[in-house]
């Protein structure tokens, strides 16, 4: 398997989830974001999931191919009865992504491919059985990209919050953090870091979204369309980094193995970590 990412998964950096009962903000949402995340999970009541389903797929009728493609739907956990009729319904609208809620193995991956051939699976691990289950889930071949959530995670396991009092992750979420990354990046998977929830806190975003940045991943989702430009200028590299890595870059032809640029020595990482941040400048130019 290859670490790099697949170039049939580009949607990022800045996914921004949008209940799929409300219509009326999915507009927006699509002009404030990379990609739109249309919730039929857990922001939706159950009262309302049926209407939900329609809507987001009379959202998708008449859409160029193109627009289609930034329009992910969150359909609940496979084996329950609201996956069956989210999969029933959309099957008419033939998504290009799907993402499966709360997926803990690779056998819910294949239910899902299997009622909808076509789309790709984005797998949210979420639960301590998700997360003990990550490699298996990014190895099946319909799995596009992996993410991963901490509130649910922390819940399955028998905590009651994620975060330590000065905001970051406890040990455990950030072991499931790694865990995941590592597994879709094994794979040759995109991988989505997950949302960061107090709205208010720029600051803890920026620094966040930075760290998935340097980490590796491919996007960070987020819950707010505030939130989509800080992240998308964690994902922008500086105008000093790009500089340097064009720079690097431009010696290379010049040189046949490890060699010193800067006060550096310089060898195969180095260089592809300069490729992947011309990569990012240029993907969001």
């Amino acid at each position: 398997m290859t670490s790099s990412q697949p170039a049939s998964f580009t949607l990022g950096p800045a996914i921004l989830f949008c209940p799929a009962d409300r219509p009326d903000r999915y507009q927006k949402a699509a002009e404030r974001s990379d990609a739109v995340i249309l919730d039929l999970e857990d922001a939706v009541a159950p009262a309302d999931k049926p209407a939900a389903r329609i809507a987001a797929v009379e959202h998708l009728s008449g859409m160029s191919a193109e627009r289609r493609a930034r329009n992910v739907f969150r359909v609940n956990p496979a084996g329950s009865e609201d996956f069956q009729a989210d999969v029933t319904v959309l099957a008419e609208a033939a998504p290009q992504y799907v993402m499966l809620a709360k997926a803990e193995s690779a056998d819910d991956v294949e239910a899902l491919h299997r009622r909808l051939p076509e789309a790709q699976v984005i797998a949210l691990c979420e639960t301590a059985a998700g997360a003990a289950a990550a490699p298996l889930i990014a190895a099946h071949p319909a799995t596009a990209a992996m993410m991963w959530g901490a509130e649910d995670l922390i819940a399955s396991i028998g905590g009651t919050s994620s975060r330590l009092p000065g905001g970051t992750y406890r040990d455990i979420a950030r072991h499931v953090r790694s865990t995941v990354l590592l597994s879709a990046a094994a794979h040759g998977k995109g991988a989505i870091d997950a949302i960061y929830a107090d709205i208010a806190d720029a600051e803890g975003l920026a620094e966040e979204a930075a760290d998935a940045v340097g980490s590796g991943f491919t996007a960070k989702a987020c819950i707010h369309p505030g939130q989509v430009e800080v992240i998308r200028q964690a994902y922008r590299p500086t105008e000093e980094q790009l500089e340097y890595a064009r720079a690097l870059l431009s010696e290379v032809p010049h040189h046949g193995g490890v060699f010193q640029f800067r006060g550096s020595m310089i060898d195969g990482p180095l260089i592809r970590h300069a490729e992947l941040v011309v990569k990012r400048a240029e993907s969001l130019s």
